[in-house]
């Protein structure tokens, strides 16, 4: 590796972006006063990301919703799939224990494709990353199979900014199955489209491995989430075909998908709200479990700056400790965190009194 680079790597890898409260007056020592701003505002620490800020002003038009459009594709190809997870659960104890821990090698890292790549990285720029880390990421991402990055950012970032309206992609108001899944099987609402379509992805559309996963997005995910995953078992250790693609393959996948959707639903759902009891979502440590720590959505929702997701960093949290040791390799750098004034003042002023120092 070239000189200049190591000395890159080097003096950035442990780079951590602070988010502070606002000050109420002037500064000390003669620096320049700060606007007091709600913390939700708060802009200047990642200045060229807005698009996942909520906007209160935006209200849902009154009138009768659409007629739901059923998209029977997705019901029956979904359909297929659980039934193939729920067959793939009766042959887990005749699988091989190779096929055990492959399964769950490749859980994690699709996971990961999700959570500190498509979420953290791309539709928040809560951190940054080099390319092998870029590269890890898009090909575990594509291993995930939920839409491609471009898609999943675009959808994500309008999740937040219209969030519990009809423009969020999967507003929990419409219920649990809606927001769980219920989501993909219909037609979007209108207003998902109109708003969704007016986002800001520049930073995206400029990012050439982004577009090249969503230039080749549907044979990459046959190769990778489908083909690779039941071929390794079947071909290196003999392992039953059947058990290869119901297990290694469906059940995986089909665990993948609602450890995800649960972020979208019973985050949403249930749980306390220590930082914003004015929002929808909630703190849920079982969510957190399942989805490598995306389950602290209260704190997310209210910070979506932050690189954890969370304010205790590691506790339930794989993606952030991920992370973490990504920027000890030099992979990762520029971490953004909210300093814990910041936390402690949006607690005081919105916070539902749950928290453990409320």
């Amino acid at each position: 590796m070239p000189a200049h680079m190591l000395q890159e790597i080097s003096s950035s890898y442990t780079t951590t972006t602070t988010i502070t409260a606002p000050p109420s007056g002037s500064l000390q020592n003669g620096r320049e006063k700060q606007k007091t701003v709600p913390l939700y505002l708060e802009e200047d620490i990642r200045p060229e990301m807005k698009e996942d800020i909520h906007d209160p002003s935006y209200q849902d038009e009154e009138g009768p919703p659409p007629k739901l459009e059923y998209v029977w594709r997705n019901i029956i190809l979904m359909a297929l799939l659980h039934l193939g997870g729920l067959y793939g659960i009766i042959l887990v104890p005749s699988c091989k224990l190779y096929t055990w821990l492959f399964g769950i090698m490749y859980y994690v890292i699709s996971a990961l494709g999700i959570t500190a790549g498509a979420h953290r990285l791309w539709s928040h720029r809560t951190y940054k990353a080099r390319l092998p880390l870029r590269l890890f990421l898009i090909i575990a991402n594509t291993m995930a199979f939920q839409n491609d990055v471009y898609e999943w950012a675009r959808d994500h970032r309008a999740h937040h900014k219209f969030s519990e309206t009809h423009a969020d992609p999967h507003n929990s108001r419409r219920g649990f199955f809606f927001s769980h899944v219920g989501w993909l099987l219909v037609r979007k609402h209108p207003a998902v489209k109109e708003k969704g379509g007016k986002l800001d992805m520049s930073d995206l559309k400029a990012e050439k491995l982004v577009m090249f996963q969503r230039r080749y997005y549907k044979p990459a995910i046959l190769l990778m989430c489908f083909i690779l995953p039941t071929f390794v078992p079947w071909y290196y250790w003999s392992e039953a075909f059947v058990n290869s693609l119901c297990v290694s393959t469906f059940l995986r996948y089909t665990l993948v998908l609602n450890a995800t959707w649960l972020v979208n639903s019973a985050a949403h759902l249930y749980g306390y709200r220590p930082y914003d009891k004015n929002i929808e979502s909630r703190e849920n440590i079982l969510v957190s479990l399942g989805a490598v720590g995306e389950g602290f959505h209260n704190y997310h929702h209210a910070f979506p700056y932050d690189y954890s997701a969370s304010e205790y960093r590691w506790h339930i949290n794989f993606t952030t400790f991920f992370i973490d040791c990504m920027a000890a390799l030099g992979l990762a750098y520029d971490r953004k965190k909210v300093s814990k004034a910041a936390v402690l003042a949006r607690i005081k002023r919105t916070g539902d009194g749950s928290h453990k120092s409320s």
